[in-house]
C-alpha cells in the first residue's frame, strides 16, 4: 500500500515539474512536416513568395525571447532566467498534508528526512494523532472525571503538547509492544539453570547476530559478520574468521555489537540493522594471556571472554571467538546504543534482619565445562554455604566438590581441548576449554554469571593420594570472583576426574547485594 502511494506521489511531482510545450508556430511559419505557410500567414508578394519567406526567416533572429535562445539548465546564465523556487512551496500546506495523510507511519517518518518543508509537515500532530488512535485507540488513557474530558479529550489542541509529541508516542508504544512481546517469552525460568528457557529461541526469532569491529593503531576499522554461532544451554560461542584482520600487535581496540536485521523478502536487498554495543576492549589496557597452541596456531585469552587465534610465526590473526553468557544477553544485544552498552537494572533482594547468616547460605550453582563442539561436564549443585569463620582474605569460599569426599567426584565425558576452524584449515588445542558458571542467590536470582576460556595446567605436586595419575589445576580469576578446580588424568581409563571445585566470592559483592556488613 505504501509503495502505491509513493508511486502516486512521484507522478504528482513529475506533473508539477513537467516542461511547458513549445509555443505554436508564428504567423507565416510552416506547420510541422509541411512546406506551406499556416492558415494565418500572409500571401506571397509579387516576387513569387520570396518576400514572405525572408520575413519569417529573419523573425527568430530578432526575437530575443525565443525558446531556442534560452540558456541551458545548469549554466551560470540559468540564474537570470530560472528563479530559485521549490515547486512544492507553491502548493498550500493543507494540500500537502492531505497528500501525506495517505502514507503509513513508516513512509511518513522516512519522508520527513527529504527537506525542511517535509520535515515540518511530516511531524504534524493532527496526522500522527490519527495514526496513533488507529493503532492504539483502545489502549489510550481516558479521563476519570467528566469535567476533565473537554480539555483533555483532544490532546492535539492542547497548548502543552510539543511539536512531534504524537509521533514520539507512536514509536514509543510500538517499541514497547515489541519489547513486551519478547520479554513475555523470557518469563519462563528453567529450574536447572536459573535462566530463561527461551533465550536461544528469542535470539533466533528476532534475527539477532553479532558483529565484530576491529580497529588498528592507525585508526582503520574493519567490521566483520559472524561466521558461526554455537549455542549451549546457558551460553553461546560466536566465531569470526575469513576476514581482513590486522596483525595482533597492531590491534588497538575490539568492539562487539549485537545487531538485529529485519528479514526482507528480496534476498539481494540489504538493510542496516540496529547496533547495540556489548563489549569494548582497549588493547592498551588489556593484557592477553596464553591459553595453548598446536602446530598451526596459538590461542590468546582477552578478558572477559575473547579468544584470538594467531598463526604461529606470522603474528597474523586467523580467527576471533567470544563466549557470551545467556544472562541478560537478549537485552544487551537489543537495548544498548551503538556507543553505549545496556546497563542492567539493580534488583536488590529484601533484607532479612532475623537471619544472622543472611547472604552466606542458600546458593545454587550451575556449572558447565564445554568447547565449541561438545559438553565436557555439567553439574547442578544446591545449598552451598559459607560460615563467618571461613571468610578469609576478603573472600567467601563455597565448596562445591570436596577433595576428601570421594562420592562427590565427577568424571569428565571427554578430553579437555578447544577445536578451532579457519577458512580452509582446522585443528584442536589441548588443555583448554570454556567454563560457564551461573551462581544463584538465596532467592534463585542470578548473582554471578560468567562464560570464559580456561586453561588446565600441570600441578607441581600431587594433589591427592586416592588416585594414581597426572594432576592438573584449572583456575579462573577476576574482580567478580574466582573458581579453582583440581583434576586427575587416569591413563588407563583415558579419562579426567574432577576431585575438587570451589567458588570464591568477594565480601564487598555480598555486602552490596544483601545490604550486609561482613
Amino acid at each position: 500500500m505504501a509503495a502505491g502511494r509513493g508511486e502516486f506521489f512521484r507522478s504528482f511531482l513529475e506533473g508539477l515539474e513537467k516542461k511547458p510545450e513549445q509555443p505554436a508556430p508564428a504567423r507565416g511559419q510552416p506547420g510541422p512536416g509541411r512546406g506551406k505557410p499556416g492558415p494565418g500567414a500572409q500571401q506571397p508578394g509579387p516576387g513569387g513568395g520570396k518576400t514572405g519567406d525572408r520575413r519569417w526567416q529573419r523573425r527568430p533572429k530578432a526575437a530575443p525571447s525565443s525558446v531556442s535562445s534560452w540558456p541551458e539548465r545548469g549554466t551560470e546564465k540559468n540564474k537570470a532566467y530560472f528563479p530559485k523556487m521549490n515547486l512544492m512551496e507553491r502548493l498550500p500546506s493543507e494540500i500537502l498534508i492531505k497528500i501525506l495523510s495517505y502514507l503509513d507511519a513508516s513512509s511518513l517518518s522516512c519522508i520527513g528526512h527529504v527537506s525542511k518543508l517535509f520535515h515540518h509537515l511530516a511531524n504534524d500532530d493532527v496526522m500522527w494523532h490519527k495514526i496513533y488512535m488507529s493503532e492504539f485507540g483502545s489502549q489510550t488513557w481516558k479521563p476519570k472525571l467528566a469535567d476533565d474530558a473537554e480539555p483533555k479529550g483532544d490532546p492535539v489542541e492542547g497548548g502543552d503538547r510539543s511539536t512531534g509529541h504524537w509521533k514520539k508516542m507512536y514509536f514509543r508504544m510500538m517499541a514497547g509492544q515489541e519489547i513486551n512481546k519478547w520479554r513475555r517469552e523470557l518469563r519462563e525460568i528453567s529450574l536447572y539453570t536459573g535462566l530463561p528457557r527461551q533465550t536461544e529461541w528469542v535470539l533466533r526469532n528476532l534475527n539477532v547476530s553479532w558483529e565484530l569491529t576491529v580497529c588498528d593503531c592507525w585508526g582503520r576499522e574493519n567490521t566483520l559478520v559472524q561466521s558461526r554461532a554455537y549455542f549451549f544451554e546457558s551460553s553461546v560461542i560466536v566465531r569470526w574468521s575469513g576476514g581482513s584482520f590486522p596483525e595482533y600487535q597492531y590491534i588497538s581496540n575490539i568492539q562487539l555489537h549485537g545487531v538485529r536485521k529485519e528479514t526482507l523478502k528480496s534476498p539481494g536487498v540489504r538493510k542496516p540493522g540496529w547496533r547495540s554495543l556489548i563489549l569494548k576492549l582497549d588493547m592498551k589496557c588489556q593484557r592477553g594471556r596464553f591459553l595453548g597452541k598446536d602446530r598451526l596456531i596459538k590461542l590468546i585469552h582477552l578478558s572477559p571472554g575473547f579468544i584470538v587465534g594467531v598463526w604461529r610465526g606470522l603474528s597474523a590473526v586467523a580467527f576471533i571467538m567470544v563466549s557470551l553468557h545467556f544472562h541478560r544477553l537478549v537485552e544487551k544485544s537489543l537495548l544498548g546504543s551503538p556507543v553505549c552498552p545496556y546497563s542492567e537494572p539493580v534488583d536488590l533482594p529484601r533484607v532479612d534482619n532475623s537471619d544472622s547468616e543472611f547472604g552466606l547460605h542458600g546458593y545454587t550453582l550451575h556449572f558447565v565445562l564445554h568447547n565449541t563442539g561438545t559438553e565436557i561436564m555439567s553439574g547442578h549443585f544446591r545449598q552451598l554455604s559459607c560460615c563467618r569463620v571461613q571468610i578469609q582474605r576478603g573472600l567467601l569460599e563455597l565448596k562445591v566438590i570436596n577433595r576428601t569426599n570421594l562420592s562427590q567426584h565427577r568424571s569428565l565425558s571427554g578430553n579437555i581441548k578447544m577445536p578451532w576452524k579457519s577458512e580452509a584449515l582446522e585443528g584442536s588445542v589441548e588443555s583448554c576449554c570454556i567454563i560457564t558458571l551461573t551462581l544463584l542467590d538465596e532467592f534463585q536470582k542470578p548473582f554471578w554469571c560468567v562464560s570464559s576460556p580456561i586453561r588446565a595446567k600441570n600441578a607441581k605436586k600431587k594433589l591427592t593420594f586416592d588416585y594414581s595419575g597426572e594432576h592438573f589445576l584449572m583456575e579462573y580469576l577476576s574482580a567478580e570472583g574466582q573458581v579453582k578446580m583440581k583434576l586427575v588424568w587416569l591413563k588407563e581409563q583415558k579419562q579426567f576426574f574432577l576431585i575438587s571445585l570451589a567458588v570464591y566470592i568477594p565480601v564487598y559483592k555480598v555486602n552490596k547485594h544483601f545490604s550486609r556488613k561482613y
